[in-house]
């Protein structure tokens, strides 16, 4: 049974206070698209958003809730969400109860306050997220999940806004209608951010080269990052006179001027289909989260004072004013809204929860290899339009570059909706000239460049596939990934997860990387570290060593994509690009025909299967990557067979356990570096499988790569490798 009633809010008590001094004023209200209906209505979500609130409170203080950040003084997001249409996709500040609330209300049969409260007890039945996180989504009311995000998702915003257009040009099917515009609420602080500042410039760059991007983005001034002050005016400094970004603005408490400067911005957004700043000027009430502790950095008195700008003060005062409501009808709606969130809470607070770390992890990574594969192994109709000359079958062996090349063109004749995109691209065709001709065969709607941001290169990828289209986006260098990481971690791998798998961004990230390169570059140029992807909770990377491997290999990526939803990173050797030779210069063993589409079902490559090259009974090299070539070199001679691994996440167990109980001595090649590299993996798999036999490791060392012939002594070379193959050999 719960315990005694805790005391008042101080927030709580200063609103009622104030409703009971308000007074009709007997004049006529401004004239506003805020009708007294839209105002009656406004004030029940604003209400039922500040009564969630305190029942967070109070189920933590039962022990049943699980997270208090609330939304108290940014319910003025509530009218945001009146304004719009309820199919305009929306990607939200965590303090977006009003909004949530006054969206699910324009949609028949939703019930935004039970989905909440089972989100803040963290129940299984939350139908976003399962239990997962307390998250403001739903796809019925076009809500998009966000964790607490410091602005992570604007890059998401701007390509999910790019996509609808793009998607409507290229007559694929989207997921909103084509004139939806994209929301985006984000915090003053956050604003400050640079993945804000980033978003923002790509939004305001688009808009600039006359690009479609209907894109609404809402600033919630509260004035306070936690602590941390935001200087006075500086929102209004930095964003009011912002080249090609239109800047509207409003006071939380004037719920009208709110309304109304919100279906401006949203109507010049919708008919011109370019980008504005809604700048609202509001309060945070009842602190940062339940925990924080706020009269810590701030006097009772400046506390006291944002009372008087409280939204739903204001709401009240404009129904009381106009003769709409009175006093204590005010104060009646909102004791019966409480007992109603009330009564909902103790429903919420026995829902179960999730139980088994199945559960948990069911909508992590979806995986249907049956159709994945058969999805890989269907070609296009447009082969022949798209490639306008010869078919790859009919080329020539191929270097690994072009047959990536050829397969990106076979894959944009199978998916209308591939998109391939990122620097230099398009009309050069890659620094390595991997796209070379995919802008002239596909078109600059299907094949582009975009601004040097890779937060924005991932964030087109997150929105275009949100949207119903299957990014290709490039990273030139594995270095340039690890500024825009996140986007990745916390954006893109999580949204199935909280969602259930009810949104998905699939994509495959191309990105050139690793060392060899003959000492050129530096560390920028010649990156080896991994350890940021592999630990991505069900990011699938692979890594294409040969010419004859790297067609099937992304065709399965790009199956498991469209299908499953997959965020997939094809990580590619630079070094083995144009490699043509194995042993000898012109023996050309390091070339392949590429197989024709009767073939691709028996040659398909499912994700997580490794690759045996050889026989030998007496020793398995393990490597992927640069490591396959200088491997298949050292052991030339040697009784040893040479297992590329392919994929680096998730890890071919069974084959890694297989071929080293096949000769019962492995060595483990690794190009990345020792601690946190893929080596780790392998042998934590042989250990967790009970391999007995002996173990050796060769890998790069713990160093960044340096620049010129000093890249030698960091790397792995052929010497290393046969070395430490003798050795076990010997034992």
């Amino acid at each position: 049974m719960p315990r005694a009633e805790p005391p008042a809010d101080p927030v709580d008590v200063a609103f009622t206070d104030a409703v009971r001094t308000l007074r009709p004023r007997g004049v006529r209200p401004p004239r506003s698209g805020l009708t007294a209906g839209r105002a009656l209505a406004l004030f029940d979500a604003q209400a039922a958003s500040r009564h969630l609130d305190l029942a967070a409170r109070w189920l933590r203080a039962e022990g049943d809730g699980f997270y208090t950040i609330g939304s108290a003084g940014h319910e003025s997001n509530a009218a945001v969400a009146m304004a719009l249409r309820p199919t305009d996709p929306a990607l939200l500040h965590y303090r977006s109860g009003g909004f949530y609330v006054a969206r699910a209300r324009q949609v028949a049969g939703q019930d935004p306050v039970r989905d909440v409260l089972l989100g803040l007890v963290g129940s299984a039945e939350e139908p976003v997220a399962g239990g997962r996180h307390k998250v403001f989504g739903h796809p019925g009311l076009a809500i998009v999940p966000q964790t607490s995000t410091v602005g992570s998702h604007l890059p998401r915003a701007v390509g999910t806004a790019f996509a609808l257009d793009r998607a409507r040009g290229l007559g694929v099917p989207a997921a909103w209608p084509a004139d939806a515009i994209v929301v985006c609420s984000f915090g003053d602080a956050s604003a400050n951010h640079s993945t804000v500042a980033g978003a923002v410039n790509a939004a305001a760059w688009s808009a600039y080269q006359g690009m479609p991007l209907p894109l609404l983005l809402v600033c919630e001034d509260n004035g306070i990052g936690i602590s941390v002050p935001t200087p006075p005016g500086w929102i209004a400094r930095a964003y009011g006179d912002r080249a090609d970004l239109p800047y509207h603005a409003a006071t939380g408490s004037d719920p009208a001027g709110v309304y109304d400067a919100t279906a401006q911005a949203a109507a010049w957004v919708r008919r011109h289909r370019r980008p504005a700043f809604l700048h609202l000027t509001t309060v945070r009430l009842m602190g940062h989260a339940g925990s924080d502790v706020e009269t810590a950095y701030r006097t009772p008195a400046e506390i006291a004072a944002d009372y008087a700008h409280d939204p739903l003060l204001g709401t009240a005062r404009l129904l009381v004013g106009s003769g709409r409501l009175t006093p204590g009808d005010v104060l009646a709606r909102y004791e019966d809204i409480r007992e109603q969130v009330r009564r909902e809470a103790q429903l919420a607070r026995v829902r179960p929860r999730l139980e088994t770390a199945a559960q948990v992890m069911r909508p992590l990574a979806p995986h249907r290899p049956d159709t994945v594969a058969a999805a890989a192994a269907h070609a296009g109709t447009a082969r022949d339009e798209v490639f306008g000359g010869p078919l790859p079958e009919d080329e020539g062996p191929l270097t690994l570059a072009q047959s990536i090349n050829r397969t990106l063109l076979d894959a944009a004749a199978t998916h209308p909706g591939m998109l391939v995109f990122g620097e230099d691209v398009a009309r050069k065709g890659g620094v390595y000239g991997v796209t070379r001709g995919l802008r002239r065969r596909l078109g600059p709607r299907r094949v582009f460049d975009t601004l040097l941001d890779e937060q924005t290169i991932l964030g087109l990828a997150l929105g275009a596939g949100l949207t119903g289209l299957l990014p290709v986006p490039e990273i030139q260098y594995l270095a340039y990934l690890h500024n825009a990481a996140d986007q990745l971690r916390g954006e893109a791998a999580t949204l199935q997860f909280f969602s259930q798998g009810a949104y998905r961004n699939p994509m495959v990230v191309r990105i050139a990387g690793y060392a060899y390169q003959k000492g050129f570059g530096g560390h920028f140029h010649n990156d080896n570290a991994v350890g940021a992807l592999r630990d991505i909770p069900g990011l699938v990377i692979a890594t294409p060593a040969r010419p004859g491997d790297a067609p099937a290999m992304l065709r399965t990526c790009l199956a498991a994509a469209a299908t499953d939803g997959r965020v997939c990173v094809f990580l590619e050797p630079i070094a083995l690009y144009h490699t043509r030779d194995l042993y000898e210069p012109g023996d050309d063993r390091w070339l392949a025909r590429y197989a024709p589409p009767d073939r691709w079902a028996a040659d398909h490559v499912p994700i997580g299967r490794a690759r045996t090259h050889g026989t030998g009974p007496d020793l398995t090299i393990i490597t992927s990557g640069n490591g396959l070539r200088l491997s298949l070199r050292a052991a030339r001679g040697l009784p040893a067979r040479v297992v590329d691994l392919r994929w680096l996440a998730p890890l071919p167990v069974d084959d890694i356990v297989r071929e080293a109980r096949a000769t019962g001595r492995v060595l483990v090649v690794d190009e990345t570096r020792r601690t946190g590299g893929i080596s780790e993996g392998v042998v934590t798999a042989l250990a967790d499988h009970g391999f007995t036999g002996p173990v050796a490791r060769v890998a790069a060392e713990d160093s960044f790569v340096p620049l010129g012939d000093a890249a030698n002594l960091v790397l792995v070379d052929e010497s290393d490798i046969e070395r430490a193959a003798l050795e076990l050999l010997d034992r």
